[in-house]
């Protein structure tokens, strides 16, 4: 039986007028026309706007701004100038404390209604700077001769297209003031229309960029790479194929690295590795988890999805032993070859599909104290029904999907025996929608 095929309503041509009433969770205008819900980016509640159409369909659809007739009172002017072009951020016209409240009504809407569940108490929010922060990003770059050369930049907001941008006000500015020079370099390479990609990763001493190519560079291509570095101080990296191909082209020898002061913990990091954007807000970030584990002397801790190490060497230095988990073999590498570095032996690292049965394994036989997790967007519903059978008394969750923390939190609340004692937000992106958080369960 053939399926129907679901069909686009024709789009009205004339603009419209609109009360917007609330923000949705992806930092959207929200506006009602009879039984419509309307998304319109670029709106903030309390406000009269003109929209057009994008798109319809079944009740749903998302219109583009075209005037604020009655602005909000909190409306202000974004400071970079490609906002609303740039798909990078989406709050720029609204002020970074409005902005941390919006994401905690986002955090306490979750928790209420898909978890189904209170904190007894609310964290104070964790704040760091609101410009210049970003660490890592993934730079699209494109030969686009009818714009005028090469773009290098993030990609136009709800679509495929590299945006044309002169700078970037959230990435630190060693690399956000220096795209068109960016463009410049790539538009003189013999691969201009074979380099789709350059990586952004920025340690507390280096920069570093990772240039991904398609085709092979010619000599006199790295050789402008490496004056390119040499003049801007950068870490230049090429990649030809897959992270495994990853490698310094500039210097001879570089290494990036981030400090956690308060824990006198340093960590060494590959370009292509996932470490935190924003190095201030991690930094409190590692402190308050540690705080609400509570760990002591005597504790060992069970810290799952650990990566190269960035709660679980911290821990390592308040608590007993330490065992961190993660799923991808090369950080876990990276994580042993951090302990070694920082002088710990109170910690070991295994590798294990933690989207999957981990009952059987060896590490998971043990008596933990304490459980520290932090999951990808997916969050961990596969391993909460065995992570809650060993009894830990306190559980520290840090996500960054508000959505899938709820689900968890109700997992643990209401099938596993445990108490949501308190949860709260962290702004790890200021000037988007994304939402950091941290939540704390006990027995």
């Amino acid at each position: 039986m053939r399926r129907r095929r679901q069909s686009r309503q024709r789009l009205p041509q004339q603009p419209l007028e609109v009360e917007i009433t609330a923000l949705s969770h992806e930092g959207r205008g929200v506006a009602h026309l009879g039984d419509e819900t309307v998304f319109i980016h670029g709106a903030l509640p309390g406000e009269r706007v003109r929209f057009r159409y994008l798109q319809r369909r079944r009740g749903i659809a998302e219109g583009e701004l075209e005037e604020v007739l009655q602005p909000s009172p909190e409306r202000i002017a974004p400071r970079c100038v490609h906002f609303g072009v740039c798909g990078g951020c989406s709050l720029q016209h609204l002020p970074a404390e409005q902005q941390r409240r919006f994401k905690e009504g986002v955090l306490r809407n979750q928790l209420e209604r898909i978890g189904r569940v209170v904190p007894d108490e609310w964290l104070p929010v964790l704040t760091g700077p609101e410009w210049g922060y970003r660490r890592k990003a993934r730079l699209g770059v494109k030969l686009v001769p009818k714009k005028g050369g090469v773009l290098v930049g993030f990609r136009e907001r709800s679509s495929s297209f590299v945006a044309a941008l002169e700078s970037c006000e959230v990435l630190d500015p060693r690399v956000g003031r220096r795209l068109r020079d960016l463009a410049a370099l790539v538009e003189g390479l013999s691969v201009a229309r074979q380099l789709p990609q350059i990586e952004v990763a920025i340690g507390d001493e280096a920069v570093g960029l990772v240039f991904r190519h398609l085709a092979p560079l010619t000599a006199a291509d790295q050789a402008q790479l490496a004056a390119f570095g040499e003049q801007h101080d950068f870490l230049i990296y090429v990649q030809p194929g897959n992270e495994d191909t990853v490698q310094l082209l500039w210097p001879a020898a570089g290494e990036l690295s981030y400090r956690l002061p308060e824990f006198d913990v340093e960590l060494a990091f590959r370009p292509t590795d996932f470490t935190q954007v924003n190095a201030e807000i991690n930094r409190a970030m590692v402190s308050r988890a540690i705080a609400l584990l509570e760990p002591q002397p005597t504790d060992t801790v069970l810290d799952l999805f650990c990566g190269l190490g960035n709660f679980t060497l911290a821990l390592a230095r308040r608590a007993g032993h330490v065992v961190g988990v993660e799923g991808e073999a090369g950080l876990v590498g990276r994580a042993r070859d951090n302990a070694r570095r920082n002088g710990l032996e109170n910690c070991e690292f295994h590798v294990a599909n933690l989207a999957g049965e981990v009952r059987d394994l060896p590490w998971m036989r043990r008596r933990y104290d304490r459980i520290l997790l932090d999951p990808p967007r997916s969050g961990a519903a596969e391993l909460i029904p065995q992570i809650a059978g060993l009894g830990a008394p306190r559980l520290v969750y840090v996500s960054c999907n508000p959505a899938t923390l709820a689900r968890d939190a109700g997992m643990l609340v209401h099938e596993h025996g445990y108490r949501l004692r308190a949860a709260g937000i962290m702004d790890m992106f200021p000037h988007t929608a994304h939402v950091e958080s941290i939540a704390v369960f006990e027995r």
